[in-house]
């Protein structure tokens, strides 16, 4: 069964990213004399790669680099990132579209009544009344609504967009204060959403709930926020666990059956 190698998937991407630590003997581990130079241990992917090290330092003061795990959650959290943006992005043009046809609606609703009468052969046609349809009801109600209604509904919108799009880049840059976010800002939304496909069901508005609950309940899980599976401490444990332990491991320092009770 094929599995994804995530580490040197990564550093096939991103190039490899190397250490030096001033501690001799996992120094002497991590380091390898070739006839092409020196060669030093990936961080990520654990293999050897040619020239001078990225940095060095103390063993305790290596960058903590994703691997395995991490770095596949890493990469679910940046594709939640995209879906954020993209909706927050959304959201901005019909907030932007709700505020001028606020400043409009008189026009609007002059061009829309004159338009209307353009597909009354085709509806005609198939027997559909046009004029008393849902559709154009639902528009034609909004015709009615005071210009401050409609600011009060441009800036709520506004403000849901910058939501989406702070929870984006704190996704992307894999930050515990924006994986809350979005666990609080989408919860708070579910009941919204399921009150729509009362209304009316579709296919997207399905997906989208869908694919809201399984996030919310995948980085509750996965992340252990509010203190679900060990909390902040067992997710940090597991952090390290997968970095420079399993670099000493591979170097030699931990015995392998310790790290894997552990």
């Amino acid at each position: 069964m094929f599995k994804l190698d995530w580490d040197r998937r990564t550093c096939a991407r991103r190039g490899h990213l190397t250490y030096a630590p001033t501690e001799p003997e996992l120094n002497r581990r991590l380091h390898a004399a070739t006839a092409l130079g020196d060669a030093w241990r990936c961080l990520r992917c654990g293999d050897f790669t040619l020239g001078a090290p990225h940095g060095s330092g103390p063993a305790d003061e290596a960058p903590l680099v994703p691997r395995g795990k991490a770095l596949r959650d890493l990469f679910i959290l940046r594709f939640l990132a995209v879906e954020r943006l993209l909706r927050g992005l959304l959201i901005v043009v019909v907030a932007w579209g709700v505020w001028k046809f606020s400043n409009s609606q008189d026009a609007v609703r002059r061009v829309f009544d004159e338009n209307l009468t353009v597909f009354k052969p085709v509806t005609d046609h198939f027997h559909w009344d046009l004029e008393h349809s849902p559709i154009v009801d639902t528009i034609r109600k909004t015709f009615d609504y005071e210009h401050k209604t409609l600011l009060i509904v441009a800036g709520a919108l506004l403000v849901y967009a910058l939501i989406e799009i702070v929870e984006a880049y704190g996704l992307w840059l894999g930050r515990r204060w924006a994986e809350y976010l979005t666990v609080v800002a989408t919860a708070a939304f579910l009941p919204l959403e399921v009150y729509e496909l009362t209304e009316h069901v579709s296919a997207l508005k399905i997906c989208t709930l869908a694919l809201n609950i399984v996030a919310v309940l995948w980085i509750l899980l996965s992340k252990r926020l509010f203190g679900l599976r060990g909390g902040v401490v067992a997710f940090e444990a597991e952090r390290h666990s997968a970095s420079l332990l399993e670099v000493e491991q591979a170097a030699g320092t931990v015995p392998h059956g310790a790290h894997a009770v552990a």
